[in-house]
C-alpha cells in the first residue's frame, strides 16, 4: 500500500458512520487520509442539494459512496419503493455532483443482490445483466446496477473515473442486530443469544435452510474498496468476496454453537428462502487490485459473536 498515495488526502465517505462505512473510515486513516464523513442528519442524499453541499463542505479529492437504504429479507420485502428509490437517488444525484464538482475519483459500492436469481454458480461479473434479480431483493439491486450503468456511460461521455464493487453479504462486529432489518448473520446470533438467556426449546428461522450463501468479514471488504481505489481505474464492476459459500442450515448450526445455544431450529417454510445460491467469482479483483480476504469465516464470526455478547442492543 502506498502511504505518498493516502497520505492527507482529503476523502469523503458517505454512509461513513454506518457499519461497512466504520470499516473503510478506519481504514483510511490509519492511512493518513483526512476523512470528511457526511451524516444523514445533516446530510440527506436523496435531496440533491445535499449532494452539492457535502462535496462543497468536503472539498474531496476521492468519494466513497457506501450509504444506501438496506436490510434483510423481510425490510426488503416491505419497503421495496422506498429501497427502489432511495438507493437510486442517492447514488445518481451524487455521481452527476462529483462530476460537476470534478472530483477526480468516485468508488461505488453495489449490492450483490443486483445478480440474477439463477446466475450460474460462482457468479461472474459478466452475468450481471443475464437476469432479473431474486424478487424479495430486486428493486435494491436494480437501484445500485442502475450505478453501474451511470459509471459507464459518465466514463464514455464525460471521462469521470468511477468504479463499482460488487461484496458479497457482509458480517463483523458493530454490525445491525435489529431483528426487524438486520441480514441472516446477526439475526440469528441475536435470536440464539436470546432463546439461550430465554431457556428457549427452540428458534425460528426463515425458509427451509437450503440456500447458499457467501459471506466477507467487513474489514477484509473494506480493504478491498480501499485498495481498488488506489489501483483500479475501469467501469467494469468488480466481486468482492471469499469465494466460500455455506448453506443456511450449515450457517445456523455454527452460529448456535458459538452462542452456545442448544435447543433446536424451527424453520419456517411460508417465509421465503431468497436466492438458491450466491458464491462469487474472485479472480478479477486478485488480479485488477492485488485484494484477497483474510480473515476466516470460523475467526470472523467469532469476533462477530464476541463483540455482540459485550455490545448486547
Amino acid at each position: 500500500m502506498s502511504a505518498a498515495f493516502w497520505q492527507d488526502k482529503r476523502v469523503l465517505v458517505t454512509g461513513g458512520a454506518g457499519f461497512f462505512g466504520s470499516f473503510v473510515v478506519d481504514g483510511l486513516r490509519a492511512r493518513g487520509a483526512n476523512v470528511f464523513v457526511p451524516r444523514s442528519s445533516e446530510y440527506n442524499l436523496v435531496d440533491r442539494e445535499a449532494c452539492r453541499r457535502a462535496l462543497a463542505d468536503g472539498k474531496p479529492e476521492l468519494v466513497f459512496h457506501l450509504a444506501a437504504r438496506v436490510g434483510g429479507i423481510g425490510a426488503n420485502r416491505e419497503n421495496p419503493g422506498t429501497f427502489l428509490f432511495e438507493n437510486a437517488m442517492m447514488g445518481l444525484q451524487l455521481l452527476e455532483e462529483c462530476r460537476l464538482a470534478k472530483v477526480p475519483k468516485t468508488v461505488i459500492a453495489g449490492t450483490i443482490c443486483a445478480y440474477p436469481k439463477f446466475a450460474p454458480v460462482p457468479f461472474r461479473e459478466e452475468d450481471l445483466w443475464n437476469g432479473y434479480p431474486e424478487e424479495t431483493n430486486a428493486p435494491y439491486g436494480l437501484a445500485k446496477k442502475l450505478l453501474l450503468v451511470q459509471s459507464e456511460a459518465y466514463r464514455q461521455q464525460y471521462g469521470l473515473n468511477s468504479i463499482m464493487l460488487f461484496p458479497v453479504n457482509m458480517y463483523g462486529p458493530r454490525d445491525n442486530f435489529d431483528l426487524q432489518t438486520s441480514h441472516v448473520i446477526p439475526a440469528m446470533i441475536r435470536k440464539f443469544v436470546t432463546a439461550k438467556a430465554q431457556g428457549a426449546e427452540s428458534v425460528e428461522l426463515w425458509g427451509d435452510g437450503s440456500p447458499t450463501r457467501e459471506f466477507i468479514y467487513a474489514e477484509d471488504a473494506a480493504e478491498g474498496m480501499i485498495l481498488a481505489a488506489e489501483r483500479y481505474d475501469s467501469s467494469e464492476p468488480v466481486n468482492l468476496g471469499t469465494g466460500d459459500e455455506i448453506s443456511i442450515k450449515d450457517l445456523a448450526t455454527l452460529i448456535a454453537k458459538a452462542t452456545g445455544y442448544g435447543g433446536r431450529f424451527a424453520w419456517n417454510t411460508t417465509q421465503p428462502n431468497g436466492q438458491p445460491r450466491r458464491r462469487l467469482e474472485v479472480s478479477r479483483a486478485r488480479e485488477r487490485f492485488g485484494f484477497t480476504a483474510k480473515t476466516s469465516f470460523a475467526n470472523g464470526l467469532q469476533k462477530t459473536v464476541a463483540w455482540y455478547m459485550e455490545n448486547p442492543s
